[in-house]
């Protein structure tokens, strides 16, 4: 089964909590701090594998979670780290998030890995925190929360040349003849349902050929295989545009590559200036020669390889066409689709705030902020020297005067992520 789009919830592992611990032996007064870290919470990375060809791996494994790092031990002893989710992906899988759909990850080189979802990191222990003020300090670290995402793992096939055309004009044939790929072939009025890839050999040459399923009139609106065939369009550096010259299934040639280059430019423009080849097959039908004449009388700038596929006939020219454009046909950037209208040398962007103030209504207060919420975590709420360095440290970052700014009271509750707590006027 091929497998190219799947949706993943990741969840990498929490950082494990440092301890607070004293050195405690015979004959060793005021032995001091000694509380180990914690260890590293696992993070989930993206590998390619080119022994894998599809996504099929991920297609029922809509959550995967790495394990948490564990607390740290006494004696400075580090907690062990969470093992590391290595995930083999194919050669060409694109990693967006799913929310933002922005691109985390492009993964087109043999070995290439990516960190889509970091671990926490530990938290410190107690030993960390002794100073000439507090030379036995009895408080310690929380680790840091692991990244939580929900991904879309979409595989866009890495191939040099793609074969493009309508339904049944010969590509799964072509790519049989030149390659020892064995695309399922047919008869009668049938189209590939899943791309097939080929290596093909000339001389000491090779490149990677696609037979991609048939286009139809709409494709790029959605219409029948639609966005399922024209995104593996986007990665090939040369298209060869395979049109049925002998209308053997009473369609007009013309019409046909009009509409195949008008469905490729309303997909995405730049696959209209993308190298073709033109590809006039079953020439050895009886209305062949009359329509390649039409043909070349309406685009006398095209230049034409005349195949018979079956037989073999016409393939050695092509294949030395696709080299030669190849040659000179850079690798395209899936990264520049909208022109990188935005890329100027120096650009202003104002400072983020390091927290935001929400005032809820009824005497409720929301603060958020990236800082605040890690401080959040990193605080172990049930030790009272904990929770006043937290209150300490929100009032240094400016936190109560932005509250009483907003508005805050005496007694408001104000909510940190889930926990509430108490406005007090100091």
């Amino acid at each position: 089964m091929f497998v190219d789009r799947v949706i993943v919830k990741l969840k990498a592992g929490n950082g494990g909590n440092g301890i607070v611990s004293f050195r405690r032996e015979a004959h060793v007064p005021l032995g001091g701090p000694n509380g180990g870290d914690g260890g590293n919470g696992g993070s989930i990375i993206f590998e390619v594998d080119t022994n894998k060809s599809t996504l099929l791996d991920l297609r029922y494994n809509k959550k995967i979670i790495a394990k948490n790092g564990e607390n740290g031990k006494s004696k400075k002893m580090h907690g062990a780290s969470g093992e590391d989710i290595i995930i083999k992906v194919p050669q060409g899988t694109i990693i967006k998030d799913a929310t933002t759909h922005d691109m985390i990850a492009d993964l087109t080189k043999v070995d290439q890995r990516a960190i889509v979802c970091k671990g926490g990191k530990g938290g410190r222990g107690n030993y960390h925190f002794a100073s000439g003020k507090d030379n036995a300090p009895e408080y310690a670290e929380q680790g840091t929360l692991g990244e939580s995402k929900e991904v879309e793992i979409e595989l866009k096939l890495l191939a040099d040349v793609g074969l493009v055309g309508f339904p049944s004009v010969g590509k799964s044939t072509l790519l049989s003849v030149v390659s020892k790929a064995r695309p399922e072939i047919a008869e009668y009025h049938f189209t590939t349902l899943v791309p097939n890839l080929g290596v093909v050999q000339v001389e000491n040459r090779s490149f990677v050929m696609a037979d991609l399923p048939g286009l139809i009139e709409g494709a790029s609106e959605g219409k029948g295989l639609g966005i399922e065939f024209l995104k593996h369009v986007e990665r090939c550096r040369v298209l060869v545009h395979v049109v049925d010259m002998g209308a053997n299934d009473g369609r007009d040639p013309l019409e046909d590559y009009r509409i195949i280059n008008e469905e490729l430019a309303n997909y995405h423009p730049k696959l209209a200036t993308r190298p073709q080849i033109v590809v006039a097959n079953k020439m050895d039908l009886d209305d062949a020669k009359a329509n390649l004449e039409r043909f070349k009388k309406a685009y006398p700038d095209v230049e034409v390889f005349e195949t018979m596929t079956i037989i073999h006939e016409g393939i050695d020219k092509l294949l030395y066409k696709c080299i030669e454009l190849l040659d000179k046909t850079p690798v395209f950037d899936l990264n520049d689709e909208k022109e990188k209208e935005e890329r100027v040398v120096y650009k202003f962007e104002a400072k983020k705030p390091e927290f935001t103030i929400s005032n809820l209504g009824n005497g409720q207060y929301r603060v958020n902020g990236d800082k605040v919420v890690r401080l959040f975590y990193a605080t172990d709420f049930d030790d009272e020297k904990q929770m006043m360095n937290f209150g300490l440290t929100l009032k240094k970052m400016g936190v109560d005067d932005a509250l009483r700014k907003a508005g805050a009271k005496d007694g408001d509750v104000i909510l940190i992520e889930d926990y509430r707590l108490e406005f007090v006027e100091s």
